[in-house]
């Protein structure tokens, strides 16, 4: 069982790798990177690849570990019984499967991602420590023990947002998917789109990763917002030429697919300025 990739997602050799180290050391795979790098596309290609099912555990910041474990509704058995409701004689009535349980008690083998692991609270990912290491778990109101038929492959992601704690570390194999260089970048776009003007493509990309690099921006622009800005760009039947910028005129056809804050609009329309001054002296 190894994953190389689909055609509709480029993956690279060092990414394979940290895949398939993964599922063959039976560990979840923790992949970090910015935004929009594809890290949550990851764990739906592998189970795309591999025929297997995904299941997604979104993570919030109020989200808790228990959540994905199971929830039990004490509050409706104590209305049900006040009804003389004959559900409440099933305590199981009152007990709602988080998505480790789903997980476990898949009768084949998922891909489990839990996404955006950081966003919750610091010990979220120490509360899971044992789950996830002997994959199973105790449920103290029916008193049975949910184990899994098949061991899942775990995807976690993060967005760097917190650090994770060691014990949580040490668990996982790690990977970090750097930004992809302009060749990668080439690849995927040709992927979404095969038809793009070589051009416009050559064209749009050079002025993607130049701005990226303007110093001082409050949030480079990622790869989806790279692939929304071309869509845009296509649909207007622009070429190579309409991209080419008057230094005056720093902000980009299409701004908003690129540029998400008033901040780093405000800071193009400041080196516009500087260079109108500058031509003009």
């Amino acid at each position: 069982m190894r994953f190389e990739g689909t055609q509709d997602y480029v993956a690279t050799e060092d990414l394979k790798v940290a895949v398939n180290a993964a599922i063959t050391l039976e560990r979840p795979l923790l992949v970090k990177g910015e935004p929009g790098t594809g890290k949550t596309e990851l764990a739906r290609q592998v189970a795309d690849a591999l025929g297997m099912r995904m299941i997604e555990w979104s993570v919030k910041s109020t989200t808790r570990a228990q959540q994905g474990l199971y929830e039990y509704d004490a509050v409706s058995r104590l209305r049900d019984s006040q009804l003389g409701d004959a559900r409440v004689e099933d305590i199981g009535n009152y007990i709602k499967q988080g998505k480790l349980w789903e997980a476990f008690a898949s009768e084949e083998r998922v891909v489990l991602l839990i996404d955006e692991v950081d966003k919750a609270d610091i010990e979220f990912p120490n509360d899971l420590l044992q789950e996830l290491d002997r994959m199973e778990f105790f449920v103290y109101e029916t008193g049975e023990t949910i184990r899994a038929k098949h061991r899942p492959i775990v995807i976690i992601t993060s967005n760097n947002e917190k650090e994770l704690p060691d014990a949580f570390l040490r668990r996982c194999f790690f990977h970090y998917i750097q930004f992809p260089d302009a060749e990668t970048m080439q690849a995927i776009v040709k992927v979404h789109f095969p038809d793009i003007k070589q051009t416009l493509l050559r064209a749009a990309l050079e002025q993607f990763y130049e701005i990226r690099d303007v110093s001082g921006l409050k949030k480079k622009p990622s790869t989806s917002e790279a692939l929304d800005w071309l869509r845009l760009l296509m649909n207007d039947d622009m070429d190579a030429g309409d991209l080419r910028k008057d230094p005056t005129e720093m902000l980009p056809k299409m701004h908003g697919a690129l540029l998400k804050n008033e901040q780093d609009v405000h800071l193009f329309e400041r080196l516009a300025f500087i260079a109108r001054r500058q031509r003009g002296g």
